[in-house]
């Protein structure tokens, strides 16, 4: 399955969950999409639907093919600690996902698009690779004739607050992973466990 392109806010309206992690998508509308969405009523998910829902959730957020996220899931239980909670920090840790809690987009799939056009270095050298793990240390900054960028300046100007495992320097237009983030910084309405659940079926 590829990669979602579609609408975000109707994917977000049909699961109840706001993937950009605005809330915007479900204030206007707080109602699945479609011809009988007004009536306020979901459908009862069985087990497995419930499982597969959070799934959906986690996957839209970061906006990753089927293939991209059960591979994040793979290599998250290779590594020691718990296995969800592991898979929440290395998707934290891909380079377009810190590139968008920096402040350089507003969306994660503008953050995808300035790493794909080569706008985006880490520790200097340029990586056009939007899946690349930043290790806790890295610099991730824009190349120098990039820093004039109309779309990153109004980005960075809107944003209200950063993530307290980044540090950003505003004269040198870099921000440092400090740490992986603890569960607790992200998002609250994902229960990884169901993840896990599904996955283990």
């Amino acid at each position: 399955m590829s990669r979602y392109t579609g609408p975000r806010y109707k994917v977000s309206r049909r699961l109840g969950f706001s993937t950009l992690e605005t809330g915007k998508e479900l204030a206007k509308k707080p109602y699945i999409p479609g011809e009988h969405g007004r009536d306020g009523r979901r459908r009862k998910l069985s087990n497995y639907g419930i499982q597969l829902q959070e799934k959906q959730k986690v996957r839209f957020m970061y906006g990753l093919s089927e293939k991209q996220f059960k591979s994040f899931f793979v290599k998250a239980g290779k590594m020691a600690g718990v296995h969800g909670e592991n898979l929440l920090k290395l998707l934290e840790s891909r380079l377009d996902n810190l590139v968008y809690r920096i402040g350089f987009s507003t969306t994660r799939k503008g953050a995808r698009q300035l790493v794909n056009h080569g706008h985006i270095t880490v520790n200097g050298h340029k990586v056009d690779i939007p899946s690349y793990i930043v290790k806790p240390g890295d610099v991730i900054g824009l190349k120098e004739k990039d820093k004039d960028l109309a779309i990153v300046k109004a980005s960075l100007e809107s944003l209200q607050n950063r993530v307290d495992f980044i540090s950003y320097d505003d004269k040198k237009m870099e921000g440092t992973y400090v740490r992986m983030p603890e569960r607790s910084e992200l998002n609250a309405d994902i229960d990884e466990s169901l993840i896990i659940e599904y996955y283990n079926r």
